[in-house]
Parts: C-alpha cells; structure tokens; sequence
C-alpha cells in the first residue's frame, strides 16, 4: 500500500477548503484517508495553513508521497527542510538538537517574512481603497467647480442680457 500526503476537498461551490491528509493511492480523492494531518484554506490573503508538523514529518519519513501542491505546502511550513535536517541527524553530520535549532532559526524568519508580507497586502489594500475615495472626491468636486463655473458664465449672460436691455431702453428714452 502506498501512502499520498494530498488535499482532500470540503466547502461548497466556488469557496474551497481543503483537509490534507495522509492517504492510501488507491482511495478516491475525498473518500477513505488515514490520518488528517493539517487544513488548507486558500481563499484567505495569505492562505491559511494549518498542519500537525510532527505527524507529517512521520509520515514522510516512512516513505509517504506528497502531491505537488502538498509539497509546496509542506515546503512553506518546512517539514521537507525538517525531513532534511533529519537525514543529517541519522547520517551524522550533526546532533539533534543542532538541527532543531536550526530549524527554530529558519522558522523565525519565515515567520517575519510572512507577518511583512500579510502587512504589505493590507497596507495595498488600504492604499487602492484611499485612491479609489480620492478619485470620486476628486470628481465629484470637478463636478461642483463645472456646476458653479456654468452658473456664473449664465449669471454673466444674464448680467448682458440685463445691460443690453436697459442700454436699448435708455436710447429708446433719449431719442
């Protein structure tokens, strides 16, 4: 039997959630699973990836395939750099706890870089909702210049008009 660490699908029409899970090859893609070992949500900005790292390391250790949106998943939250460092331990090039702090130190700064990266999506986010509310301001106060601008070009008309009128009244008068 062999074993696929892959995503099985959940939600409804058009809003995917995915369980990954630890699976024989052979069952279908949303049936029989041997262990669920995390949660993808691929809807949030970032995705949101919850996984039991143990339980995955485990699995891939005694031999389980990942699916290849799997192995970037398990990539991203670093069990295959975890699985690397492990091969180091049983091979000798290093103790464990010299590759746990390894894996502490990398896991740091994946986590500054991913807290910068959701930062960075909500600062555009704000910044494209700021522009949009600038333009339509900036419009509508076009809108109301032109409006002003037309009514005072009919006043000054009007004002013509009135000074046409009365010029013609006074050489009626005079003459």
């Amino acid at each position: 039997m062999s074993v696929k660490i892959r995503l099985q699908r959940h939600g409804s029409k058009k809003r995917p959630f995915y369980f990954i899970v630890a699976a024989n090859s052979a069952a279908p893609r949303d049936g029989k699973f041997i262990e669920k070992i995390g949660t993808y949500n691929p809807l949030t900005v970032p995705a949101t990836v919850r996984l039991n790292r143990e339980r995955a390391l485990h699995w891939m250790q005694n031999g389980a395939q990942p699916t290849n949106t799997c192995r970037r998943i398990l990539s991203f939250k670093g069990v295959l750099y975890l699985k690397h460092l492990m091969r180091g331990v049983s091979l000798g090039l290093f103790d464990e706890k010299a590759a746990w702090e390894k894996f502490e130190a990398w896991n740091g700064e994946h986590e500054q870089l991913v807290a910068k990266r959701e930062e960075a999506h909500r600062q555009h986010k704000a910044d494209k909702r700021n522009a949009v509310v600038t333009e339509s301001v900036r419009k509508v106060e076009e809108k109301m210049a032109a409006k002003a601008a037309a009514q005072v070009a009919e006043a000054e008309q009007d004002g013509a008009e009135e000074d046409a009128a009365a010029a013609e009244t006074t050489e009626n008068q005079e003459g």
